[in-house]
């Protein structure tokens, strides 16, 4: 697009640069584009000349008066984060415009960087900063109970034998089975103990397994929809682990969808193979992604930053330990494990590196 321009313009550096830079004339007419903002913005350049910024800020949903100010103030405007509709789907940038004057005639030039990319980078640090933490104050409460309740059980079962009565005897089973009942209950705070078995499996029988099982309690206005890639091979797995992540995460949705009471309630499995992905700070060249997706009314907004920590939970009679302990398994496979919700559309997504 640079005969659109004066032909001495300096475009050179800016033709090539990896940021998206867009020029607007006085007329408020588009009459740039790099080829970086081409991939921004999913429009060719030709497509974007001469479109308004009115027709720009109609089709990507922001507001262009700080834009047209700029012109104004002959002055310079910048945006840490605007959100950009792009093909339906958000986009959030940084945005910095300038006045420029050249040969006369007035340009405003717009700089602009996609910034999702390290804004989900850091906020998934900064979660996994605070979610650990947060285990291992549980743990070392956990800890700290655990002790002292083994010799609560002892001193009932040593009570028990030198009761005479046999409806003494009632009251330290009551207590040798509360005992048990905490106990079993520090040990799912303590977290998967167990190193799992590697072995080549399939992903699709791990899946099966759970879905049959989940199944068999399953409430009838729910429906579990299949969307599988028969074409994933079988890898090395830890098969019992992975069976007891998508165990918790699947009942996670069923229990959502239940206070719905939805006649088109809804399940989706999908399994996708997906390349050069970057889990938990690696490259990996093939990995396979799990998809467990319903449609309830979806996940609070004051708990979609700590669904995974200990004891965090939405249900008056949950404890919170499920999603956790799932994330903590998927992370000894070396995976990762993410949550997007919004109202009618809650998706967890597990991806899981393939060692073929």
């Amino acid at each position: 697009m640079l005969e659109h321009l004066p032909t001495d313009f300096p475009l050179a550096i800016i033709e090539e640069a990896h940021t998206a830079f867009v020029i607007i004339d006085e007329s408020l007419n588009l009459t740039y584009a790099n080829p970086a903002s081409e991939l921004l913005l999913s429009q060719s350049s030709q497509r974007l000349h001469q479109q308004s910024l009115q027709q720009l800020a109609n089709y990507y949903h922001f507001n262009p008066i700080a834009i047209e100010q700029v012109f104004k103030n002959k002055g310079a405007f910048s945006e840490s984060e605007i959100t950009l509709l792009v093909e339906t789907q958000p986009v959030l940038i940084s945005l910095s415009a300038s006045h420029l004057l050249y040969q006369e005639n007035a340009y405003v030039i717009i700089e602009m960087r996609g910034i999702e990319q390290q804004r989900k980078i850091s906020q998934v640090h900064y979660q996994e900063h605070q979610q650990k933490a947060a285990q291992d104050l549980v743990r070392g409460l956990a800890h700290e109970i655990k002790n002292p309740l083994g010799g609560l059980r002892g001193a009932a079962q040593l009570l028990e034998g030198e009761l005479p009565s046999p409806e003494l005897k009632e009251f330290t089973q009551i207590i040798i089975e509360q005992a048990d009942r905490l106990s079993a209950l520090v040990n799912r705070l303590l977290g998967p103990q167990k190193i799992g078995q590697w072995k080549t499996d399939n992903i699709h029988s791990v899946i099966e397994k759970v879905r049959k099982l989940v199944c068999l309690d399953l409430p009838d206005f729910i429906n579990i929809k299949l969307d599988y890639d028969p074409s994933i091979p079988d890898f090395e797995m830890q098969s019992d682990q992975l069976q007891q992540a998508f165990l918790n995460v699947l009942q996670n949705a069923v229990q959502a969808l239940i206070p719905d009471l939805k006649q088109n309630a809804e399940i989706t499995l999908r399994t996708r193979t997906a390349h050069q992905v970057t889990i938990n700070g690696l490259p990996q060249r093939l990995a396979v992604e799990i998809k467990i997706i319903d449609n309830g009314s979806g996940i609070p907004n004051h708990l979609k930053d700590t669904l995974f920590y200990p004891m965090v939970t939405g249900k008056s009679d949950g404890t919170g330990l499920g999603l956790s302990i799932a994330q903590e398994l998927i992370k000894q496979h070396h995976g990762r494990i993410e949550c997007h919700s919004i109202a009618g559309h809650t998706e967890f997504s597990i991806y899981l590196p393939m060692i073929l």
